[in-house]
């Protein structure tokens, strides 16, 4: 059968601690976007076997990156599927400039189309806060945040009361370097859609309802609530209170 519509999709940019993969779920659930995501991608064909998924396999087992013409193969594979058939989510692809060309690429010869690109913003402060506050119980994998879940006693797991671990990754040097290399490089991406007019940025550091009307109001071609400037600006004031009030600065 000859597909009688044109199917689109979003690509989704942001870094760890945007709370774009909780977005990205509602997009899935409301709007029967499929979620493609590169990682699990290749989690996904390699548990499969698939002749892409075993030249990954072996590549990466040789400690080698993966290629754009693989990933781009598995993306292709993916999109023309029947999960996709009512729209696409590409999260965490394109990475680069060059990735971004080759989606273009992809997009045109399957006779598909990009609805959007949506930006997660969100003040560096705020990521890392987000992103280097975890703390693990080691043996359970309980976890907890220095600000957003704190442990009953700090440093210790509140069921065993045995100490906690912050992993390597979580480490807020760790995270401003990965936050800088991610701004590096996606910032060429965004300009590459900006000039195309695909490009809508979302206010990340709302909380996550406000966060999901914006989308909601994005997906369905209306003006996001949150860009009226003036209530822009007293979201902002109060965030700022109420992260002066978490750490009782007065």
């Amino acid at each position: 059968f000859f597909r009688t519509y044109m199917t689109e999709g979003i690509i989704l940019v942001g870094p760890n601690g945007c709370g774009k993969g909780t977005q990205a779920e509602h997009i899935k659930n409301a709007f029967k976007y499929c979620h493609v995501s590169t990682g699990d991608l290749l989690r996904e064909q390699i548990g499969l076997g698939t002749e892409l998924g075993n030249q990954a396999k072996g590549l990466m087992q040789a400690g080698k990156l993966v290629p754009d013409e693989l990933v781009n193969g598995m993306v292709k594979d993916k999109l023309k599927s029947k999960e996709c058939a009512q729209g696409f989510m590409l999260d965490g692809y394109p990475r680069t400039a060059t990735q971004a060309a080759k989606v273009d690429d992809l997009l045109k010869a399957e006779g598909m189309s990009l609805k959007g690109v949506l930006n997660f913003r969100c003040d560096d402060e705020t990521v890392i806060e987000r992103t280097s506050g975890r703390w693990i119980h080691k043996s359970s994998g309980r976890t907890y945040h220095s600000v957003f879940k704190k442990p009953h006693v700090h440093g210790k797991d509140d069921v065993t009361g045995e100490d906690l671990y912050q992993r390597d990754d979580d480490k807020p040097a760790v995270v401003a370097k990965r936050l800088a290399d991610f701004k590096a490089i996606t910032a060429p991406i965004i300009d590459h859609y900006r000039s195309m007019g695909k490009v809508t940025d979302i206010d990340a550091e709302q909380d996550m309802k406000s966060v999901k009307e914006d989308i909601q109001a994005v997906m369905d071609g209306k003006p996001a609530p949150s860009t009226s400037m003036i209530d822009a600006q007293i979201a902002k004031l109060k965030r700022q209170l109420t992260w002066l009030e978490a750490r009782k600065f007065w």
